[in-house]
């Protein structure tokens, strides 16, 4: 008697690993992998060893998110707390004890050197959907108090830092699980409404309110500056406003289809000022144009909207909420990067995902991205 033993194709052998992944969220993922990779090897091509350490940030971030989505919606949710009271107590720890860097105090040295309220990017909206689970079927408006308590305080700490961009990341996060949990549109119009009124102020008068020696409530200096510096580029040229009028410049020079790859003259002569890392869109834009623009901003919408389905067929309270927070994420991540080099957002520290350098932020996309597949994961298994 002879046995005869079939050797399994390469994709039944791998297919049990990728379980966990969402197929049309994977696709989106990957095509801003691409075009991070391509994007930066262009603009880090004289810059060292960017290339390499970009790919890098990349391979960490892919190993996080491939180990995060392994990991149920339950045992996340289980994790909230304890998260959240870290990030705020290394908050806490680094208003003491930080180090100082360019006039900020965002950093910690515990044996490394760590920027804490990276944490809070995942660690807020976790914490907030795991109050609105458990407050489910009897939400009352002192619910909602409290978890603006819970957004507050992080927020708080963030901004004296300062650190603007990742306090308003961490704000919007936040403030996208607590609108998801059902706010009422009452509550949440008049601040809108408030935004428009005081925009449309600042644009009328702004000469007099950008006058030197004029001080903005609640606003730092370098903050009051930043705003005046994007109504105004040209009030200083060669200083505040250099950033925003290259990234504006290298943007135009690209016209509908670019110059070319390794093309960008405004790029290899370095005239972009933080090519690789926050003004890393006017590269992309100046060498692919505005059809590459297009293309770029249809993945990351897909991206978003994937995330919103992910949500909407989510099983539970918490993993809808925490699937919306992420597509709010990487809304405002890609939003307020592409607005601020295109000069229609105050210039703030807040990179393009995927497609700039950074490993702290890499990360947080991994595990951003890992707990969306997740939840993606959850959904099919609660189906089946």
């Amino acid at each position: 008697m002879s046995f005869v033993f079939e050797r399994p194709s390469l994709w039944r052998r791998i297919s049990p690993w990728l379980g966990g992944f969402d197929g049309p969220l994977a696709l989106a993922v990957l095509l801003l992998v691409c075009a991070g990779l391509i994007t930066m090897y262009s603009a880090g091509f004289d810059h060292g060893s960017r290339f390499q350490d970009h790919g890098r940030n990349m391979l960490i971030a892919f190993a996080i998110l491939f180990t995060v989505a392994k990991i149920s919606p339950q045992r996340l949710m289980s994790l909230a707390v304890p998260l959240y009271m870290v990030g705020v107590a290394l908050l806490i720890a680094v208003a003491f004890f930080g180090v100082t860097k360019k006039g900020a105090t965002r950093w910690l040295d515990v044996g490394v050197v760590i920027q804490p309220s990276e944490i809070l990017k995942i660690a807020m909206p976790l914490m907030l959907a795991w109050w609105f689970q458990r407050r489910e079927g009897q939400l009352r408006a002192l619910d909602f108090l409290v978890a603006g308590v819970l957004l507050a305080l992080p927020v708080g700490l963030i901004m004296k830092q300062p650190d603007l961009g990742t306090s308003l990341l961490v704000l919007a996060a936040g403030l996208s699980v607590i609108f998801f949990a059902g706010l009422s549109w009452k509550l949440v119009m008049p601040p809108l409404l408030l935004g428009l009124v005081g925009i449309t102020l600042l644009v009328v008068f702004e000469p007099e309110l950008c006058a030197p020696g004029v001080d903005w409530p609640l606003l730092r200096e370098y903050q009051q500056q930043r705003v005046c510096t994007l109504l105004d580029p040209g009030r200083d040229p060669l200083g505040k406003g250099f950033h925003i009028i290259q990234g504006m410049i290298a943007i135009g020079s690209g016209g509908v289809w670019g110059k070319g790859f390794m093309q960008g003259t405004q790029t290899h002569l370095e005239f972009i000022p933080e090519r690789t890392t926050d003004f890393i869109f006017a590269a992309f834009s100046e060498e692919f144009g505005l059809v590459g623009n297009l293309l770029l901003i249809a993945t990351f919408l897909f991206l978003v909207l994937r995330a919103l389905a992910i949500a909407l067929e989510a099983p539970t309270v918490f993993s809808r909420l925490l699937a919306g927070a992420m597509a709010a994420i990487f809304f405002c991540y890609a939003f307020v990067n592409m607005g601020m080099v295109s000069g229609i957002l105050p210039v703030v520290g807040v990179p393009l995902p995927f497609i700039s350098y950074g490993g702290t932020a890499m990360v947080t996309l991994g595990l951003g991205l890992g707990i969306l597949m997740s939840i993606a994961k959850s959904k099919r298994l609660v189906k089946s």
